[in-house]
């Protein structure tokens, strides 16, 4: 008689509960596959790695309490072996980057987990590393551009909210001058035209979340 193959369990770590029950449902049909826990933010996804020690996390970046970057962070720390594939709405390249960086075996974006989701699991599992092609472009696209500074990027999330450089001066103790040198080297790295294309340029790459 053929040995018995273990299925690989599944955590997944959603604050959506209608994602996480679809997710729970697609998996539990598959013979080598099995959904072993939920958790609604990172910080409670963290405390059910823990207990279950699943094969392979599901892991939202965008959460309460916890974003799915830093529990994807404590997790490795935790156990450099985890096997984590970010799930997330956009191909935003940044997001990605930080993501594979901090040692995500994969990026699934939503809109291909009807498609993807249970090959990207199995692969993980094999340990391969699981990137769809327009995020690898994305992550291309930009291999070579400068990244920006924290203190861009808070200048920059001063600009998406409406604020003017003398505004934004007061608000970071910072002179006109030196907001206005800023926002030119903010404008260079992203290659923007101006302050309202460099906010659009950062929010599609998840530079920003508004």
């Amino acid at each position: 008689m053929a040995p018995s193959i273990e299925p690989i369990r599944v955590l997944t770590v959603d604050d959506h509960p209608l994602m996480r029950e679809g997710i729970a449902a697609v998996l539990g049909e598959q013979p080598d596959i099995a959904p072993v826990g939920e958790a609604a933010d990172g910080w409670q996804g963290i405390q059910a790695f823990e207990r279950l020690r699943p094969d392979v996390t599901l892991m939202d970046i965008q959460m309460p309490v916890m974003d799915g970057l830093e529990a994807l962070s404590r997790l490795r720390t935790l156990s450099p072996g985890a096997k984590v594939i970010v799930l997330t709405t956009f191909k935003a390249d940044e997001q990605a980057w930080q993501a594979l960086k901090l040692g995500a075996a994969g990026y699934l974006l939503k809109t291909q987990l009807r498609t993807e989701l249970l090959e990207a699991i199995r692969a993980v599992h094999r340990g391969t590393r699981w990137i769809p092609n327009e995020v690898a472009q994305e992550i291309a696209a930009h291999a070579g551009a400068e990244r920006l500074s924290s203190r861009e990027i808070e200048v920059l999330e001063r600009i998406a909210q409406g604020h003017s450089n003398r505004e934004i001066g007061g608000l970071l103790s910072l002179s006109e001058d030196t907001i206005k040198a800023r926002v030119k080297t903010i404008l260079a790295k992203l290659d923007a035209r101006d302050r309202t294309h460099a906010v659009v340029l950062a929010l599609k790459r998840g530079l920003l979340r508004l």
